[in-house]
């Protein structure tokens, strides 16, 4: 059996349940809530775009195009934010993110003529900072930022999930 990742917009009441159920289900940090049921007003708004990713018909992860990001500098030059990859474990190394990723880049390029995004600093980030260095994304020259405030030489931060290093692609320079 050849192995098939669909990937499709979040559009439906229905899958931002799953989304939210699944996620309860493999991740203890997660608390059920309105987090998919928001991801699905702003989808209808088209201020983010959230892709969910399937593997042999399963739910395998998702992760978001945000129009107007947190971060200071994305927002200023009104570059759109990937955001909050995250494939469910069992389906990891299976080229799920890359074609995650191949669309929000493609959904971007249209509108857009960068695209950024932040990741952590500490081990468990280590896949991902690979995989976006690999596609392309180089660093925006902005160092250090918690919780979306550029850290200060010589201040203390907690190094944790808000603890982010910013990085940028040109998708002008990528084929589509």
């Amino acid at each position: 059996m050849r192995d098939i990742i669909n990937i499709k917009r979040l559009t439906t009441l229905e899958e931002a349940e799953l989304l939210d159920q699944e996620f309860a289900k493999r991740y203890g940090w997660y608390r059920q809530g309105d987090y998919y049921h928001m991801c699905l007003n702003e989808n209808n708004t088209n201020k983010r775009v959230t892709m969910i990713a399937y593997y042999n018909d399963s739910l395998a992860g998702c992760c978001h195009l945000i129009y107007e990001s947190q971060y200071p500098y994305f927002l200023d030059n009104h570059i759109p934010e990937i955001n909050d990859l995250n494939v469910f474990p069992e389906y990891r190394r299976k080229h799920i993110a890359n074609r995650l990723f191949d669309e929000l880049e493609l959904i971007a390029s249209k509108t857009s003529t960068y695209i950024g995004l932040g990741v952590g600093l500490y081990r468990d980030y280590g896949n991902a900072q690979r995989m976006y260095t690999s596609r392309g994304y180089v660093m925006d020259g902005r160092g250090m930022s918690y919780k979306n405030v550029q850290v200060i030489p010589g201040e203390s931060v907690m190094v944790d999930d808000d603890l982010l290093i910013y990085l940028v692609k040109d998708l002008k320079s990528t084929l589509y």
